[in-house]
């Protein structure tokens, strides 16, 4: 998607471009590859490219066909040479724009792997939390029924000393009655 978006975007810019090589054409502006670029509101450099450059020659061959004077060489280099401060410019801006997109780029991805841990860690909290429920549940259980053992060990020992007191009383009347 980003790909077909950056070459519509492309063929947008080179259409820009001839369009304004026309117009200049036909007002009979001097055409150069800055003013092509002015004009159509693209980079100089984009008026190098394949497909761009052969028009802009051919209209500039149209503009002077005969061979350049020492002069229009001077301007030529001239204009060479703001076109390249040109070029440089925009290399510096997109140099910038690539290191704000990578800086950004890897701030995403550290929010991704971010995300990954806390998930990962999420899922491990739950089932933590799950087995301690297992676990309370179970010490619940257990302590119920020590507390049951505990009254039943209560109840036997107490019916063991009535039946011992019992057995002590039968023997005594037993005794004196002999």
């Amino acid at each position: 998607m980003l790909a077909r978006a950056r070459h519509r975007a492309s063929l947008d810019k080179r259409q820009r471009a001839l369009t304004a090589l026309t117009t200049l054409e036909h007002q009979g502006e001097k055409i150069t590859h800055a003013a092509v670029a002015r004009t159509a509101g693209v980079s100089t450099w984009l008026t190098y490219t394949q497909g761009i450059r052969e028009h802009i020659e051919a209209a500039q061959q149209r503009q002077h066909p005969t061979t350049p004077s020492p002069a229009h060489t001077r301007s030529t280099t001239a204009t060479l040479r703001t076109e390249l401060e040109l070029a440089r410019q925009e290399i510096r801006t997109l140099r910038e724009d690539r290191g704000r997109m990578r800086h950004a780029i890897q701030h995403q991805l550290g929010q991704q792997l971010d995300t990954l841990d806390t998930r990962h860690l999420t899922e491990r909290v739950d089932e933590l939390t799950q087995t301690n429920q297992r676990l309370e549940d179970s010490l619940q259980q257990a302590t119920d029924d020590n507390h049951q053992l505990h009254a039943r060990v209560r109840s036997l020992e107490a019916d063991l000393a009535a039946a011992r007191t019992s057995l002590r009383r039968m023997i005594r009347e037993e005794n004196t009655s002999h």
